[in-house]
């Protein structure tokens, strides 16, 4: 079975299935399709698959022209209709893999993608997630429902688990030319899992099981919440200490060894950082372990949307206004710059909790047009003097490329810069993190 796949692989003959069309699964199947690969992308979302099997992108990494090509090139289909899997080779699983409000892990989706699968599984395939989960998912979870089957893994079918590593928005890095890490069952399905995304990207990492490939992915968005924790911390200090803790960061950058440079900001923000870490945690308290780097981190990213709004409260008062009533105009609710994604987003909880002060609240952002927090609609506003000029307090959020900084410091009344946008400006009325 092994070597049949392997020979699919390289002749390109292998019959390919995404699971999951989302911001990673769509751009992995564009990646493979232009490998040579015919793939099948399936999806529960019939709006989703509609739109893919027109053409349209709903990603922004993917451009609608790419998307078409393929599609009418016969390399490229859309389903959701899951006995497409009774033809298929190889399988990812692209699913989401959000926490519950008790910050568990909920795999709920990949049980139902397992089961999926377990449901046309058949002699050769080779099947691998990529969704982000707790170390021990692929073989606790997957690999039981799959061996219920009757076949054995590592002979019959081949399983192993391969993190995503995306990044929307991200004109550097790509599904093709970011490193993989793959990490299987066994030795055999490590090795397909290596032949398969060899084929169609640049550059594969694999290590001696799923285990650590899941640990790796959790490692990498670890780390990251955890340094931006205490840059985030370091800032806060820094203003209890009256000192600018940009210059502080800005000195320390120099050093050439022994120092990556974070900057504080309002919150943790989209698909993976403010989320991945809580499945390590919770992995370890059942372990009867406490993720105390993890848990701390966590309490402190979590403070920043009200920090900013204190800050709001600040320059507010610099003007002798109240929160309650005073127009607050947030630039960029998105959780980055140039993408459209508001997961997890701090300009969330911020805006939230400006309305909670009774506060008149406006916001600007191109890439999402409306927001529905809590019931209440709120649409995009276009950037003008009068809007500016209208706003108590502008309160910058996402550094998207369209805004005119100058400009928009030049109008305000006053700002709090959660993003360091207008370092440049030694304006009095800037009151930044």
């Amino acid at each position: 079975m092994k070597n049949q796949l392997l020979e699919k692989i390289s002749s390109r003959s292998l019959r390919v299935a995404i699971i999951g069309l989302g911001y990673v699964g769509l751009p992995l199947a564009v990646t493979f399709a232009e490998a040579g690969f015919q793939v099948t992308g399936i999806d529960v979302d019939q709006k989703k698959v509609d739109l893919a099997n027109e053409g349209q992108s709903y990603i922004s990494d993917i451009e609608s022209e790419d998307l078409q090509r393929l599609v009418a090139g016969d390399t490229l289909r859309f389903t959701t209709d899951f006995g497409a899997l009774d033809e298929i080779d190889a399988i990812s699983i692209c699913v989401p893999t959000p926490l519950r409000k008790t910050r568990e892990p909920d795999v709920s989706y990949i049980i139902s993608a397992t089961q999926q699968v377990r449901a046309h599984l058949h002699q050769g395939q080779l099947i691998i997630l990529e969704s982000t989960t707790y170390p021990g998912t692929t073989d606790e979870v997957l690999l039981p429902e799959l061996e219920n089957s009757g076949l054995k893994v590592g002979e019959d079918f081949f399983l192993a688990f391969s993190p995503e590593r995306i990044d929307p928005g991200n004109p550097k890095f790509g599904t093709k030319n970011t490193p993989k890490v793959v990490g299987g069952i066994t030795p055999s399905c490590t090795e397909l899992a290596q032949a398969y995304y060899g084929a169609a990207i640049e550059q594969i990492v694999p290590v001696s099981s799923a285990r650590v490939a899941e640990m790796t992915k959790l490692l990498e968005n670890t780390f990251r919440a955890v340094n931006i924790g205490l840059v985030n911390e370091i800032a806060i200090m820094c203003e209890k200490l009256n000192i600018n803790a940009w210059e502080v960061i800005d000195a320390a950058a120099t050093k050439p060894f022994g120092f990556m440079r974070f900057q504080p900001g309002p919150g943790l923000g989209g698909h993976c950082i403010p989320v991945d870490p809580h499945y390590l945690s919770w992995k370890l308290k059942t372990l009867d372990y406490n993720a105390r780097f993890i848990e701390l981190a966590a309490e402190v990213n979590s403070s920043m949307p009200h920090y900013v709004v204190n800050k709001v409260m600040s320059a507010l008062n610099e003007q002798r206004r109240s929160l309650n009533g005073a127009t607050v105009l947030v630039l960029g609710v998105a959780y980055k710059r140039n993408v459209s994604d508001v997961r997890e987003s701090p300009a969330l909880d911020i805006i939230q909790e400006l309305i909670s002060h009774k506060a008149v609240v406006l916001y600007n952002d191109n890439y999402v047009p409306s927001l529905t927090l809590q019931g209440r609609t709120l649409h995009s506003q276009p950037v003008s003097s009068g809007l500016l000029q209208a706003a108590d307090c502008i309160v910058l959020v996402t550094d998207h490329d369209y805004y005119d900084i100058a400009s928009i410091v030049e109008e305000a009344r006053s700002i709090v810069d959660t993003r360091n946008m207008t370092r440049g400006f030694q304006d009095a009325k800037i009151f930044r993190l």
